[in-house]
């Protein structure tokens, strides 16, 4: 995850005219430019630079990355303005790390909003303008694997386009570091460049370095030779506690011309690790999920086993070939007695160092090795087949012998220039070949280097038999990559890793049983937990460390855990709150907003995205074609559940369209459809072309960002803050109040739901169409209470589907609404949006009102604690003003009392007893007692009559028939889930 990588590209095909010439004079005005520096302090040429532009300028661009326990939440703003009369193309080309996934774009252009949308992928899907994630060789760092995310838009003469993209990754840790990367290539002079990374970590930070602007050509992570100076890039500000360290990065105009005049910037990297205890390792938990992170340390070198298997074909002549001996030359040096090797090399022809065998670490041995690797010459074809087999056949009857150590570690090191071209070439015959030689006995580690490789075979390869693939660019330093990728396999501490954890305590964890565990790296495993009222989790960890077996085992006692992690967040919602202030103050503010609000589901999102990893790769080893669907199917869900744009998601744009006159074209009525004019930004696995089309289960993006008080049809009114509604509410721990007009009664009832859950609260969904659910987060109880913990709701959707469809997702800090346009609300203004189907009023920091065709009317109360205590979360409460358009058959928690009637009766009192209250609902006796509950944030009180029992008796069902799969569920009570 080594994580922020960047380039945008702005191209026009707007040519100079000759009213334009003017601006080459000296005395120009830079207005336009909206620089963050005088313009007498600009030199001429860099004056000269800008005016002869003739793509739309790049005004600002604001990089906020938020690193929380390593998992990195990026949000990117990019404000491009063309000056010129006429429309011109502005492009927006975004690099990201190949582990990152996407999770939300936007754009705003001629003040209107364009919300990207996932997708899941299509059987065929026609691409127009919008390319995402396609190889790029000239670009590419030599660290990273980089994918590209593309999208053109026409931008109206003298007007601003403003481009917005998040995406998030869990970093790795690689020969005992966490790398972070910005690649800063915009190719044009920015007139405000900001970078601001935020790191914050449940363990103390060390090893913390900011290293110079790396040129993607000359450096990586295997080598240092050429970094001579290390400084941090001019104008970085470093500031570094125990837990949260803060860097940015800002030159103006002219201090980037003093690095380069072209755009090309480098790379900012930042490097470091954190402090680590020895035993179970770290773990987290915050709201029903946990992330379980394993990296220990001071333990002997397991002994290895390995052969290298060497593409040795004609294409491999020159600079290849030399760099790739002098990386041997010194891989044999770091060969540690007690380890067994040899070497293979395979083009048209395959040769075999040591026939039958491998040989131990000796001077003698390292001395005819070397005599190998120097006689080794180019000529011939490519074949891998033939490579691997002959190597799989090697290490496979050498571990069957009495010479292999029973607990030492086996792994082949690949390494090849081409595609194949000699023996068997079809891929997916070459890997069915690799898995009947390989038998699940070793791993398979694969080296590709330049352009001309088969990458995804590489990959899979690697996958399908417990290795990992890395790629060398073409003019990348490869001796020092290979020597790096070595390093970080070369010393393996344990194998046979099983991590195990209270079998009825978990319902679903990711990857938990690890071949093998190599110094410097990381174990990461997240899981959600079935039921949170447990006190503790019980965790186990087994693995094989040379000639013994290790144990170790502990219980985690969760409640701790969760106020440990909560304050953690806390922590980082304040180092993000104290961040640098940008001139964007509209949209470049809501990127901190959104970032916010995703880390407080932080542990829960890593889980989602480990999740995903785990789907895709299982699907690579599925046997069967069943089980390959099942994991396709969850794996998708699961990126749809997170708006994650995945090889099994695509993400569709509806393009603006610019007129002849150079105006924007009124804009629809209704979210694009498969038959609008689209771009579609998606990756395509190769493999995948002939899967059957998933159902389109559109699950709208958590992490909109905010666009400011004012988008389309946006009106600010003076509302008041006092609301009138009925009774009929959920608010606070949650408490349920329902009021019965006609019996004048008023009845309430808890639910002690758990951290996570999901709750039915109006279920319409067949005729008026209106499905109202809440999201519930926990808290502990304050002190002297009788509770172990509380919940509330910190998310409630209004999902409408009739006439057309629309919904309102509100938490205590935003407001989604998407109608007619998509777009988010900050809670903290007062604002009124009428989108058609829906409307909403937000009282600023106050209360949201949604009003569903004129009859309907929902009020969501925000409750906001600008100081909170360690117990309180800022959450919402829910009653319900009109409920005039929906129908008799509505239900819910609430839903189903709307049309009811109820009455009190007593019953006989027994001996030394008082008379017992019941209420008779639907022919059903309820036990009650008098009670008094405060609602409207505590300004009015209400008596009411209270059910015990989670409202066993009072509601249809149970509690659990109302639970639901997701937020945007409006599945008919109680069975069946449909996803709106």
């Amino acid at each position: 995850m080594l994580l922020l990588t960047f380039l945008i590209i702005c191209s026009s095909p707007t040519v100079l005219g000759q009213q334009e010439e003017s601006l080459f004079e000296d005395d120009v005005d830079l207005a336009d430019f909206d620089l963050d520096i005088a313009p007498r302090r600009v030199p001429r040429q860099v004056k000269t630079i800008l005016t002869k532009e003739t793509k739309p300028h790049i005004q600002e661009l604001s990089i906020k990355t938020t690193i929380i326990s390593r998992y990195a939440f990026t949000a990117v703003y990019c404000a491009m303005l063309n000056r010129h009369s006429a429309a011109a193309e502005g492009v927006f080309s975004f690099q990201i790390p190949a582990g990152a996934y996407v999770s939300n774009f936007t754009m705003i252009i001629g003040g209107r909003v364009y919300q990207s949308e996932i997708r899941p992928r299509q059987k065929k899907v026609k691409q127009e303008n919008g390319k995402a994630r396609n190889k790029e060789s000239g670009e590419a760092s030599p660290e990273q694997e980089l994918e590209v995310f593309r999208m053109s838009a026409s931008i109206p003469g003298r007007n601003r386009a403003v481009f917005l993209l998040t995406y998030e990754e869990l970093l790795q840790r690689r020969l005992g570091r966490y790398e972070h990367v910005t690649s800063l290539r915009p190719l044009q002079l920015v007139s405000r460049l900001s970078l601001d990374v935020t790191i914050v970590d449940h363990s103390p930070i060390t090893h913390l370095q900011v290293l110079p602007l790396r040129n993607g050509k000359s450096t990586n992570s295997g080598s240092s030779k050429t970094q001579v100076k290390k400084d941090p890039p001019v104008t970085s500000v470093i500031k570094q506690e125990k837990n949260v360290c803060k860097i940015t990065f800002g030159p103006n105009i002219v201090q980037q011309a003093k690095i380069t005049t072209n755009g090309l910037l480098g790379d900012f990297v930042i490097r470091y690790d954190v402090q680590r205890e020895m035993g179970i390792g770290d773990i987290q938990v915050l709201n029903g999920h946990f992330v379980h992170y394993f990296a220990p340390k001071d333990l002997p070198a397991v002994p290895k086993n390995v052969v290298f298997v060497i593409d040795t074909s004609a294409s491999m002549v020159g600079t290849k070939i030399r760099q790739t001996k002098d990386a041997l030359f010194t891989i044999l040096k770091d060969l540690r007695p007690g380890d067994h090797f040899n070497f293979i090399s395979f083009s048209n022809k395959i040769k075999v160092w040591q026939p039958n065998r491998l040989v131990p670490v000796t001077p003698l041995n390292i001395r005819d090795a070397k005599k190998f690797i120097y006689m080794m010459v180019p000529t011939g074809g490519t074949n891998i087949d033939g490579g691997i087999q002959t190597g799989s056949d090697l290490l496979r009857e050498y571990l069957s012998s009495p010479d292999a150590s029973p607990n030492s570690v086996s792994l082949i090191i690949f390494m090849t220039d081409g595609r194949p071209t000699v023996g068997e070439i079809k891929p997916t015959a070459i890997l069915g070949n690799t898995r009947s030689a390989v038998q699940e006995k070793f791993c398979i580690f694969t080296i590709g280097m330049g352009n001309d490789v088969d990458y995804r075979l590489l990959d899979r390869m690697a996958l399908e038999n417990c290795g990992m693939m890395r790629r060398i660019p073409e003019d990348a330093d490869a001796s020092a990559m290979l020597k790096g990728f070595y390093d970080e396999i070369g010393t393996p501490l344990l194998s046979d890793i099983r991590i195990n954890y209270t079998e009825d305590s978990v319902q679903y964890v990711t990857q938990h049983l690890f071949t093998n565990y190599f110094n410097g790296s990381e174990i990461v495993i997240a899981g959600k937990l079935t039921n949170d009222s447990v006190e503790s989790l019980h965790v186990q960890v087994t693995a094989s460390n040379n000639d013994k077996n290790i144990i170790l085992e502990t219980d985690i006692p969760l409640r701790n855990r969760q106020i440990e992690t909560e304050k953690h967040v806390n922590e980082a919602r304040v180092a993000m709150a104290s961040g640098p202030k940008t001139p964007a103050s509209g949209v470049t503010h809501g990127l901190g907003i959104a970032l916010g609000s995703i880390a407080e589901d932080f542990v829960e999102r890593v889980w989602g995205f480990l999740s995903v990893k785990d789907g895709l790769r299982s699907r690579l080893r599925s046997q069967t074609s069943k089980e390959r669907e099942d994991h396709i199917k969850q794996a998708t869900n699961l990126s749809l559940t997170y708006n994650f744009l995945t090889p099994l998601t695509n993400m569709v744009v509806e393009k603006p369209e610019v007129l002849a006159d150079g105006t924007m074209a009124p804009t629809p009525t209704r979210p694009p459809s498969s038959g609008d004019a689209v771009s579609t930004v998606n990756e395509l696995p190769s493999d995948a072309e002939d899967e059957e089309p998933q159902r389109d289960n559109k699950k709208p993006s958590s992490q909109n960002l905010s666009l400011g008080n004012k988008i389309g049809k946006v009106e600010r009114r003076p509302d008041k803050k006092s609301i009138t509604v009925s009774k009929t509410s959920a608010d606070g721990d949650p408490h349920f109040v329902v009021e019965f007009p006609m019996s004048k009664l008023t009845v309430c009832f808890n639910i002690n739901g758990e951290p996570g859950h999901i709750l039915r609260l109006v279920s319409d969904h067949k005729n008026s169409g209106v499905t109202v659910n809440g999201k519930l987060i926990g808290a502990p109880a304050p002190p002297g209470s009788h509770k172990k913990q509380r919940t509330y709701f910190s998310t409630i959707t209004i999902v409408v589907d009739l006439p057309k469809r629309a919904y309102i997702e509100v938490t205590p800090k935003k407001v989604i609404l998407d109608g007619r346009d998509r777009m988010v609300l900050p809670c903290h203004s007062t604002v009124s949006v009428d989108s058609g189907v829906l409307s909403v009023s937000i009282v600023g920091k106050s209360n949201v009102t949604v009003t569903v065709g004129g009859n309907v009317m929902f009020v969501i109360l925000l409750h906001q604690y600008k100081n909170p205590a360690s117990y309180q979360r800022d959450h919402l409460g829910f009653y319900i003003g009109n409920s005039k358009g929906l129908s008799h058959q509505c239900h819910g928690l609430l839903g189903q009392f709307l049309y009811e009637e109820v009455g009190l009766a007593e019953l006989p009192a027994e001996a030394d007893s008082e008379p017992s209250p019941v209420l008779k609902v639907k022919e059903r006796s309820v036990p009650v007692v008098k009670k008094n509950r405060r609602i409207f944030s505590g300004t009015q009180n209400v008596d009411c009559w209270f059910a015990r029992n989670n409202a066993a008796k009072l509601i249809d069902g149970q509690y659990e028939d109302y639970l639901m799969s997701h937020m945007f569920d409006t599945g008919d009570w109680p069975h069946g889930t449909n996803t709106a």
